[in-house]
């Protein structure tokens, strides 16, 4: 796993590293490596364009050294001053020294100049930016947007919140971020804006603290994803419950007992009123009209489609009777919003919650700005594991723990995706992960198999329903366990 960590935490950390090394040695590092990518990009330096969009501040200052090395390198480079009085002096000295051009932001030449240019390097604002851009950067971020200038972002894109990944207003719109030392929020809750995040370590891990947050990588799933061995059979794979859908909303039982089918390959037992519906799509699943008739399961999902009336709330609490872990979604959630009893069943049980964010209003109040604050914040109020879906899903245990899982597309933002979530957290809690591993798995699985199903019959990728992503979830599988071979 990667750790991502907010911006307090890296000042300090940087803090720490300055009182060993000379000083200027932190930014000669970042901004070596900044040049580096941007040479990369451009395939070379000599004879190249680069303009820069220079702050206030250290981010200026990494921009400006950057610069200085492109010029050894044989580019043309114009730095741009939005501030000029507030420039990183010896940055600013240095890149005189190695004769680059400087012009002021206002200056018709300064828009001509990140227009004509092959890349453009934002070094706007740092970590310590507040969300949105101040005049005169838009003009100057929409001239290079406008002509097609890709934009190299120096640690993040400006205009955008370390922290949060908000944006209040212009900011700036990443082909790809160079960051240094470590990752930060911005690059998981906010990736689009970022494009590809290239790391540049100079040496800072051994100050950092315990991570803010973690991103999974493929290995991390590879290696706790069920697989029978030769020993295992249906029963010791574990045996997922599904309590969902409705003969108003048969579709959700159907994806949702599906999905939990395809994730494992254990035993799968459905209860409900849609049980015909699943029968005839998934023969292997056995279906019962009433949670009762179930037989035993190690892990039961219950909410979509059941709906919040005096039937939903019986399969609610059915569930709720059974000593096993739960994956409660949809009208689950609705149902424990409107009744303080039924919540308070659920405190420091083995339950994963699995809201959007209408969802999490209901039980915890608005999101806002803050995704990691909010569902970090639901998980201990409500003490159980909540998954907050979004493009950047959130993943928050009672005791803080917190992943962030950034989509690399929005191919999963399609009706009745959420219950192919809910159905393959069940089958994992049945197989015996841990709540926030089996969230975690769960949907770094779901959004690459909603890619998957996007580019199912090649490029460019097209809308795919949500029986498609259903699909497609054994070969996003194969695709994340090849990680270990």
């Amino acid at each position: 796993m990667d750790g991502v960590y907010t911006a307090d935490q890296i000042r300090a950390a940087e803090g720490a590293m300055m009182e060993t090394v000379a000083e200027g040695v932190l930014m000669r590092r970042a901004a070596y490596g900044l040049a580096a990518h941007v040479i990369d990009r451009l395939g070379g330096a000599y004879g190249r364009r680069v303009t820069l969009l220079v702050g206030a501040g250290d981010n200026g200052g990494d921009a400006l050294w950057a610069g200085v090395e492109l010029r050894r390198r044989g580019a043309a480079v114009t730095a741009v001053l939005l501030t000029p009085d507030r420039a990183h002096p010896a940055g600013l000295s240095a890149f005189r020294r190695a004769r680059g051009r400087v012009l002021v932001g206002t200056a018709p030449a300064a828009v001509d100049a990140v227009a004509r240019a092959d890349v453009v390097i934002d070094g706007i604002v740092g970590i310590s930016g507040t969300p949105g851009l101040r005049d005169p950067a838009p003009a100057l971020v929409a001239a290079a947007e406008s002509s097609g200038v890709p934009i190299v972002a120096c640690d993040l894109p400006s205009g955008v919140g370390a922290d949060t990944g908000e944006t209040d207003g212009p900011c700036v719109r990443a082909a790809v971020t160079v960051t240094f030392g470590a990752r930060k929020p911005v690059h998981a809750l906010a990736a689009p804006l970022c494009g590809p995040v290239r790391l540049v370590d100079f040496g800072l891990g051994p100050f950092l603290p315990e991570p803010h947050a973690r991103l999974l990588r493929d290995a991390d799933v590879a290696d706790r994803w069920p697989v029978p061995g030769p020993s295992d059979d249906k029963y010791t794979q574990g045996v997922v419950g599904i309590a969902a859908g409705s003969a108003t909303y048969p579709g959700a039982a159907v994806l949702a007992a599906g999905a939990a089918a395809l994730s494992t390959s254990g035993m799968v037992r459905f209860a409900g009123s849609a049980a015909d519906e699943v029968r005839r799509h998934w023969p292997e699943i056995v279906a019962t009209g009433d949670i009762t008739d179930a037989g035993r399961t190690q892990a039961w999902a219950v909410g979509p489609g059941i709906g919040t009336g005096s039937h939903g709330r019986a399969a609610l609490e059915a569930v709720l009777d059974r000593d096993v872990p739960l994956c409660i979604d949809a009208d689950g959630i609705t149902l424990l919003a409107q009744h303080a009893d039924l919540r308070e069943r659920i405190h420091g049980r083995p339950i994963v919650l699995t809201p959007h964010a209408g969802e999490f209003a209901r039980i915890a109040g608005d999101v806002g700005a803050d995704r990691v604050e909010a569902t970090r914040r639901a998980a201990a109020d409500l003490g159980v594991t909540v998954l907050l879906k979004g493009n950047a899903t959130v993943v928050a245990d009672p005791d803080g723990r917190t992943l962030i899982d950034p989509a690399a597309d929005a191919w999963a933002a399609t009706a009745g995706s959420g219950d192919v979530l809910t159905g393959m957290t069940g089958a994992l809690l049945a197989a015996g992960l841990e709540p926030w591993w089996a969230a975690g798995c769960a949907t770094f699985v779901h959004a690459r198999a909603a890619t998957a199903a996007a580019r199912e019959h090649g490029l460019p990728p097209v809308p795919a329903p949500a029986s498609r992503l259903q699909a497609a979830v054994p070969e996003a599988l194969r695709a994340v366990r090849a990680a270990l071979s």
